[in-house]
C-alpha cells in the first residue's frame, strides 16, 4: 500500500508561481514513475509532468517550460513547481505513483488562478 499526500495549492494570480508537493509513504526509488496529474471542471483529467525512476522527464505541451517536476529521494517527496501560471490551468492537481503497476492516487489538491 502507498499513501500519497500533496499540499502546496491555493489561489495565486495570473503570472505568478506556486510549488506543490506529494509525500510518499514509501521508498520513490521503489516506483516505475511519478506523475503529476490535473482535472478542471468538466474536462477529463490529464497527465501534466511525469517521472521516471531513472529520473527521465516528460510534460504536457501546455506546460513545458513553465513546469518543472523534480524529486527529493531523502525527503520521499515529489515537487511541481508551476511558473507563470494562467487561467486555463486552474484544477484539482492529484500526484500518482506507479508501484509494479498499481496505481496509487493522493486526495489532490485545488490551484485556482485569477484575478
Amino acid at each position: 500500500q502507498v499513501q500519497l499526500v500533496e499540499s502546496g495549492g491555493g489561489l495565486v494570480q495570473p503570472g505568478g508561481s506556486l510549488r506543490l508537493s506529494c509525500s510518499i509513504s514509501r521508498s520513490i526509488f521503489s516506483m516505475n514513475f511519478m506523475g503529476w496529474y490535473r482535472q478542471a471542471p468538466g474536462k477529463e483529467r490529464e497527465l501534466v509532468a511525469g517521472i521516471t525512476s531513472a529520473g527521465y522527464t516528460n510534460y504536457a505541451i501546455s506546460v513545458k517550460g513553465r513546469f518543472t517536476i523534480s524529486r527529493d529521494n531523502a525527503k520521499k517527496t515529489v515537487y511541481l513547481q508551476m511558473n507563470s501560471l494562467k487561467p486555463e490551468d486552474t484544477a484539482v492537481y492529484y500526484c500518482k505513483a506507479d508501484l509494479r503497476g498499481y496505481d496509487y492516487w493522493g486526495q489532490g489538491t485545488q490551484v485556482t488562478v485569477s484575478s
